[in-house]
């Protein structure tokens, strides 16, 4: 909604060299993109190019390929379903299934891991299952500042009588004091206290927390007997695998005592309604998938599925990640997904996989991928590995972002660059039949539509549909790929959404389900009648081997996180007030015994090493900050310390960016 507007005469004054020295926070304050841009190749400055110019140049790149595989279609979680839903038409119509999306960065994890456990890849919770919970765990996850909205729910569900356990390395200030923004009287009180407990776990230390909770319920018996006869398949296996567990071992993983383990685990026998909340504190690292089918053991113990108040909750931070994957942003190619596409569309799909972010950014460093286009994001700032990512985007022919905003990732291209400026959600959206709206899904899998009602930011701006379309239609007058009129679809929205209903099961009656004021909620068989659509048709337990890494003397693990002025990866002040942290971001946050005995103290300037197999990544210049967090761990701030993660150090089943498990070397700077 920001009146700073970016005009062809800023390119004009600002070279893409000038403009890469400046900072991400510099770079957003700009203001909106109000035209589209071209790079030409060889050029320092990004010039005007009309709509329809910028549509073939992508279509002739495109046409020019030796196979469609060498195309990449990203995808952004802030994207609609129905631009979603046509973006992946368009990829597929095109002949490549390569479309990777920031799921692949931040849930993947949960997923895989949910996929295998209880059928189903997202959520088994609703809004209104907080206010019937007993107790809350909230697991990696700081909402205070990453999803701040999740922080009326908790507090609505402690008005109703739940516990809250918070189990973080950080003991984070929303967790402890709550004023709700739109409550004047809670405004002018002390706040509400969201959590009864905080467990600092080591990072990485919560496969082993869950462990010992799991081994304490199956030794006192304190386990669903029915559920499990009746729901689960694997138990009897499970259940000789965590009779006997290393208490030593589980202690020294997590970071939490025997005796603090066994008394969580009692409020757990106890609570006849549990829900787990979990964000990217668990899903990115190299064990994320085993780590949260323990998780979802403890849930199997006690029959916490498909019970009022009850329930698994990955928290999804951007608006549509969920709806994204839902309406067929996915780079594995489901046999029903295809023949429903080709039904409805005339489209043939192909039927081999395609790639996900880290395979995208292999291919482009390896030549294999020549035309990457973004529909949102911030690739190069979200990925591991930063300056890999770098030399991956210079590798391709043409770039193409779809982007509200200047990023860093329109400094870094390929030989040929273009920026496509849509309008954002908050905005008027009048096409040839009236003004639209389009939907999302949530994280408790509520569709609801979003409609702007804010004049845009400029007459040339097209909105995320109309761009997909002409795009769609230029690769359609070299090489016929469907039975659709694109142009008609993008007249009236409401025809993508017929689409969507003829293609994605649960979308019945679309067009007027998601009229009605709250939206409505897609069918989820775990939760609405205890159905599992895995291999034994029940949920399953599934057991894993402990891992964790084993840094070496003065060394330690790392995990990136957010500040409370940053909305992904958008900076908006180096202010992170919440952790008392001002005017900085290249920040390393140490405990205070380490630092001693490391010889350093707050404020030395410092060298970072990364180590990962007989890989090194050097990052100098960051300022060292005494805080308040588990001996052997560190932290920095998210995409800062990207490039000390490296490309290939991912998580297991889900090829996640480890980007909370990095172990790390710390050294004064001699400067």
């Amino acid at each position: 909604a920001t009146k700073k507007k970016i005009t062809a005469k800023f390119f004009q004054r600002q070279s893409v060299g000038d403009l890469s020295q400046k900072s991400d926070e510099w770079l957003n304050s700009q203001g909106r993109l109000t035209s589209p841009m071209v790079l030409d190749e060889g050029a320092d400055n990004y010039t005007p190019i009309s709509w329809e110019e910028s549509f073939e140049m992508i279509a002739d790149e495109l046409c020019s390929l030796e196979n469609p595989n060498q195309s990449i279609f990203y995808t952004s979680g802030r994207t609609s379903n129905e631009a979603a839903f046509l973006w992946q038409l368009l990829a597929r119509g095109f002949g490549t299934n390569n479309l990777p999306d920031c799921s692949n960065m931040c849930h993947e994890s949960s997923g895989f891991a949910l996929t295998e456990s209880i059928g189903i890849g997202k959520g088994t919770v609703t809004l209104e299952d907080f206010n019937s919970a007993e107790l809350i765990l909230v697991v990696g996850q700081n909402p205070g500042t990453n999803h701040p909205r999740m922080l009326t729910a908790l507090r609505d569900a402690k008005k109703h009588g739940a516990s809250i356990i918070s189990i973080n390395p950080l003991i984070e200030t929303g967790m402890k004091k709550f004023k709700h923004p739109q409550n004047p009287l809670e405004m002018l009180g002390s706040g509400k206290s969201i959590s009864d407990r905080h467990v600092r776990i080591n990072i990485n230390g919560d496969m082993a927390f869950f462990r010992g909770l799991n081994h304490c319920l199956v030794k006192n018996g304190s386990y669903d007997q029915s559920f499990i006869e009746s729901y689960t398949s694997g138990f009897e296996e499970y259940k000789v695998s965590v009779e006997n567990v290393d208490w030593v071992q589980i202690e020294s993983i997590s970071g939490i005592s025997r005796q603090e383990i066994e008394l969580i685990a009692n409020i757990i026998s106890e609570s006849k309604s549990i829900i787990t909340c979990w964000a990217m504190g668990i899903t990115q690292h190299h064990n994320s998938v085993e780590t949260i089918q323990e998780m979802v053991n403890t849930h199997l113990l006690g029959g916490h599925i498909g019970r009022k108040g009850a329930g698994l909750c990955p928290v999804r931070g951007h608006s549509n990640v969920q709806g994204d994957r839902t309406v067929g942003i996915n780079h594995i190619a489901n046999p029903s997904l295809i023949q429903n596409i080709q039904n409805s569309t005339g489209i043939k799909t192909p039927t081999i996989h395609g790639f996900d972010v880290v395979n995208a950014a292999r291919a482009m460093l390896e030549g294999n991928a020549k035309v990457y286009l973004a529909m949102g994001g911030n690739f190069l700032s979200a990925m591991s590995d930063t300056k890999l990512i770098a030399k991956a985007m210079n590798n391709c022919e043409l770039t193409v972002f779809v982007s509200t905003k200047l990023n860093r990732n329109h400094l870094v291209t390929g030989k040929k660059s273009l920026i496509l400026p849509c309008l954002g959600r908050t905005e008027i959206d009048k096409q040839t039949t009236g003004h639209q709206f389009v939907s999302v899904e949530n994280s408790m899998g509520i569709v609801h539509s979003s409609q702007g009602h804010i004049k845009p930011a400029s007459d040339a701006l097209l909105s995320e549909p109309a761009i997909v379309a002409g795009i769609a239609s230029a690769l359609e007058s070299r090489r016929p790929m469907s039975d659709l009129e694109w142009g008609d679809l993008v007249d009236d929205y409401d025809r993508i959404r017929d689409l969507i209903e003829q293609t994605i099961p649960g979308f019945n009656e679309f067009n007027s389900r998601v009229r009605a004021k709250a939206g409505f909620y897609l069918p989820n068989p775990p939760r609405d009648n205890l159905t599992f659509n895995t291999e034994t048709g029940k949920a399953i337990f599934r057991f894993h081997n402990m891992s964790c890494l084993s840094p070496k003397v003065n060394e330690y693990v790392m995990m990136t996180i957010r500040s409370h002025d940053q909305y992904n990866t958008t900076v908006y002040s180096g202010e992170d007030r919440y952790r008392g942290i001002k005017s900085g971001r290249r920040i390393v946050m140490m405990n205070s015994i380490d630092a001693k005995e490391s010889n350093l103290r707050a404020g030395d300037l410092v060298n970072l090493t990364s180590v990962f197999r007989d890989e090194l990544r050097h990052s100098p210049n960051w300022y060292l900050v005494e805080y308040d967090i588990p001996r052997g761990n560190v932290a920095t701030y998210f995409p800062e310390a990207n490039e000390l993660i490296p490309l290939n150090s991912t998580a297991s089943g889900s090829n996640t960016p480890t980007s909370k498990s990095v172990i790390v070397r710390i050294s004064k700077s001699q400067d």
